[in-house]
């Protein structure tokens, strides 16, 4: 019953806690901006209000079973991710679509999200002693989207979309590139041994804890950041 409350010291729950509130918060902020925002932008800024939403449903409900087991929501952080990462690519379809963009890209980058959240998924739950192969796998996935966005299609597209398209794309860019990396590193301490055989941290239980930590920091910063570019893009750009 010692996991039943927020302690001074569980530090675990308490970025649960923030994660939930500052996503919850951030949800009202979008959507309460909705009539503000021109029509050309209203559904990346709709999108956005539902990322951090459902993230602040997930957090709630993860938090209230990291206090009564003490133990990492791997399950619920993945349902979770399975249902925001997709819509945070779909934010670069909306954002180049009046630059041409096809429903092709959009499928292309749904499709790369769930196969390295599902292969990650797999080698962190279903199959942790083929961890490896699931790894290498869904890392594949995760650099194909990064080169769709820095160097493919949706770089090109956004060279065509204005200099505020661009602008945002690019810090979207980055939020993919360096808030996304911190993701396989959780990958790494959650299988057995560490990815490759490596063990960072003696104890996988403490190792947990901290990636949980900073799990939930990165969530809340790429969510609400992610948003947060969107939103400004639909201020500074012209109708």
């Amino acid at each position: 019953m010692e996991h039943l409350k927020i302690a001074s010291d569980n530090y675990v729950a308490f970025t649960f806690f923030i994660g939930t509130m500052a996503m919850m918060a951030a949800s009202v902020f979008f959507f309460f901006e909705l009539n503000n925002t021109s029509q050309k932008w209203r559904t990346s800024v709709l999108v956005s209000g539902l990322i951090t939403f459902i993230a602040a449903v997930h957090y709630y409900y993860m938090r209230d079973y990291n206090l009564e087991t003490g133990e990492s929501p791997t399950f619920f952080r993945y349902v979770d991710w399975i249902l925001t990462v997709p819509l945070m690519c779909v934010e670069f379809y909306l954002i180049t679509k009046k630059a041409g963009a096809k429903i092709g890209l959009l499928w292309k980058l749904i499709t790369a999200s769930l196969v390295m959240l599902l292969t990650g998924y797999a080698g962190e739950v279903l199959d942790r002693d083929g961890s490896v192969l699931w790894g290498v796998i869904s890392g594949a996935a995760y650099f194909y989207i990064v080169y769709i966005i820095w160097f493919g299609e949706v770089a090109k597209l956004a060279q065509t979309a204005g200099a505020q398209v661009a602008k945002a794309t690019k810090i979207l860019g980055w939020f993919v590139l360096v808030g996304w990396a911190i993701y396989p590193l959780g990958y790494i301490l959650g299988t057995p041994g560490g990815l490759f055989g490596w063990q960072p941290v003696a104890d996988t239980k403490q190792a947990m804890h901290a990636m949980d930590i900073v799990y939930n920091i990165a969530d809340a910063i790429n969510k609400i950041g992610f948003g947060l570019v969107i939103y400004a893009l639909s201020r500074k750009s012209e109708d």
